[in-house]
């Protein structure tokens, strides 16, 4: 596709509307496309300019809010991060994620990928609970601390892990890989000591051990995360505790006070009102 230039994509869209009779069925609209301009911006060009009636959901545009995950030619992308010619074709069918229920269009209902992610309490777990509630300094975590589960962190939960995982697709109960590796995230974290309150939400029949290690959460993460490795990560967690394998470490401490303080390093006069009087004088 030339720069500049503009073509005529076919965006085949799924539509479904509960409110009204029949299923899901598919509908045609024609969108110019130029280089650079993402199947983002050929749903807004729909909305705006053929059918506003076309529900799908959005808001960053710049692939970290996880809202506009789609399924486009029957793979799943974030909308705002993929362009249309990506895909070398002028035809594009855009769907709704799979392994979640559809509110109308392409929008799909995200709660129960956030109701379980809170139950794996996402978020930092003590045991020195007046030092959580009233904290006097922060905890100490080395780089290499925090390089042992730094990439699960930029999980935006999108939901596109979910909608890939055949797991997801057979077992509508399954914790799913979202959870799951935000569950290794924050059990792997040195400040954390929190794995007691966790491993119970996940070491169910519908939990942990349902992954069969498909990997195709690890690759469709629009982020480069790879949730797979977290699940099995977290699988030796939990069998090393239950068996009483490896040493466990004390929880990361508060950092002490600081002592001593950097002394300030001078900086230059002004100059610009010596300029100003100089320019005027001559």
């Amino acid at each position: 596709m030339d720069k500049g230039k503009s073509e005529k994509i076919t965006f085949k869209v799924q539509r479904y509307n509960p409110e009204e009779d029949g299923g899901p069925h598919f509908q045609e609209f024609v969108v110019p496309s130029s280089r650079g301009m993402t199947v983002l911006d050929g749903l807004i060009y729909i909305k705006e300019n053929i059918d506003s009636t076309l529900a799908f959901r959005t808001s960053c545009r710049m692939a970290i809010c996880g809202s506009c995950g789609i399924l486009v030619n029957n793979y799943p992308h974030l909308a705002c991060h993929t362009q249309i010619e990506e895909f070398n074709s002028s035809r594009l069918t855009i769907k709704p994620l799979p392994n979640h229920q559809i509110i109308k269009d392409l929008v799909v209902d995200l709660n129960p990928l956030f109701e379980t992610h809170k139950a794996i309490k996402p978020y930092i777990l003590r045991d020195d609970g007046k030092e959580m509630e009233n904290p006097t300094a922060e905890f100490a975590q080395s780089s290499q601390a925090l390089e042992a589960f730094l990439q699960f962190t930029y999980c935006i939960k999108c939901g596109i892990c979910i909608s890939a995982c055949p797991t997801s697709a057979s077992d509508k109960l399954f914790t799913g890989p979202q959870a799951l590796a935000q569950c290794y995230r924050y059990c792997a974290d040195n400040r954390d000591e929190g794995d007691l309150e966790r491993f119970p939400v996940v070491d169910t029949e519908h939990g942990v051990w349902h992954c069969h290690l498909a990997g195709a959460c690890s690759e469709a993460c629009p982020k480069g995360l790879d949730p797979a490795l977290a699940i099995q990560l977290l699988k030796r967690r939990m069998v090393s505790r239950a068996v009483g394998l490896g040493k466990k470490e004390p929880p990361a401490q508060t950092l002490p006070p600081l002592t001593e303080t950097k002394p300030k390093i001078p900086f230059p006069d002004f100059t610009v009102g010596e300029n100003k009087q100089a320019t005027s004088e001559g």
